[in-house]
């Protein structure tokens, strides 16, 4: 910027700060699908006992299926307003009220046979438990390879990848 003052190129760099600035701020705004500042996807669970599931967000739209089973975890894909578009365990995708929804995480079992549940977040910690595949578990923390999990009276450790309801790497 030669041949321009001190005072003038002060004055056209922060107004580029703020044009860009604003602009950012704007393009928040105006994504309709983002109604939190929560990361797009995440995880959460079923908070009911009943949560109908349906083709759009708003009850004036059909209902596709009913979840009936609180805890279920499933994915949020997309925000409108109050209501968060799901994906669950099997693919199926569907809009649900926020309300029904709860921040706590599970998790399913995802395995061809019996996965082991350590004491300890090591291979070669002591098996405490086998679980099945689709078990239902609470989770309490992941470290980014082993989650601490909570299943019928036992407390222990899964590996990650064999976990829906959590992401690689995640850490929480």
């Amino acid at each position: 910027m030669v041949g321009m003052s001190k005072k003038t190129c002060t004055f056209l760099a922060f107004f580029a700060f703020l044009t860009l600035f604003c602009a950012d701020l704007r393009a928040q705004e105006a994504d309709p699908f983002r109604s939190t500042s929560y990361p797009l996807p995440r995880f959460v669970s079923v908070g009911s006992e009943e949560v109908f599931v349906r083709t759009g967000p708003g009850k004036q739209y059909p209902v596709k299926w009913e979840l009936r089973q609180r805890g279920l975890p499933v994915e949020i894909i997309l925000e409108f307003d109050n209501w968060r578009k799901i994906r669950d365990h099997e693919g199926g995708e569907g809009w649900v009220h926020s309300s029904l929804l709860s921040g706590r995480r599970t998790a399913f079992v995802v395995a061809d046979s019996l996965i082991d549940l350590r004491l300890k977040a090591k291979q070669d910690a002591r098996v405490i438990a086998k679980l099945e595949p689709g078990t239902l578990l609470n989770v309490d923390e992941c470290d980014g390879i082993w989650c601490k999990v909570k299943v019928a009276g036992y407390k222990g450790w899964i590996r990650q990848p064999r976990l829906w309801g959590v992401y690689e790497n995640e850490v929480f």
